[in-house]
Order: C-alpha cells, then sequence, then structure tokens
C-alpha cells in the first residue's frame, strides 16, 4: 500500500479462509498514526500483503453489530450421503 502507513494494533479474528490461503479477518489498525479503528480486508497467508476492505470507526462497529443481530438467519443443511 504505496503512500499510506498502517500498523496492526490487535487481530480480532479470521473470518474465512479462500483456495489460495489468503484470510479474511477483522484487526483493528492504526492508519497514518491515527487512532486505530476496525478493518475487515484480506490478507495473504505470509500476512505482509493486504487486499482491499472495509474500515470502520467504533460507531460503525455497533450499528453493524446491531444490523447483523437484527437479521434472520437461516441454516441450511447439507445432507452428506
Amino acid at each position: 500500500m504505496a503512500g499510506f502507513k498502517y500498523k496492526v494494533t490487535q487481530i480480532h479474528g479470521r473470518l474465512s479462509e479462500s483456495s489460495k490461503g489468503w484470510t479474511k479477518e477483522l484487526r483493528s489498525i492504526s492508519w497514518n498514526d491515527k487512532e486505530a479503528k476496525y478493518d475487515i480486508s484480506e490478507w495473504s497467508p505470509d500476512h505482509e500483503k493486504m487486499g482491499k476492505g472495509a474500515t470502520l470507526s467504533k460507531e460503525e462497529i455497533f450499528v453493524l453489530r446491531d444490523l447483523l443481530n437484527g437479521l434472520e438467519l437461516q441454516i441450511e443443511f447439507v445432507s452428506r450421503s
């Protein structure tokens, strides 16, 4: 990421992993020495490269949490025979 300085301050967890080993993770990242924000991005297996993602403030994370809690998700079970 040319021109951008960032520091990972906390890794909260992994959401998924692609067949090529890239992982989608929720992390706290300080961009250009500013206060850390929540970031959901894909990371290379060696964690040296980051894909495009979404950066959210603390307030936006609360709104996202409430939106997700309000969803009626249906789990589909696949029969393996």
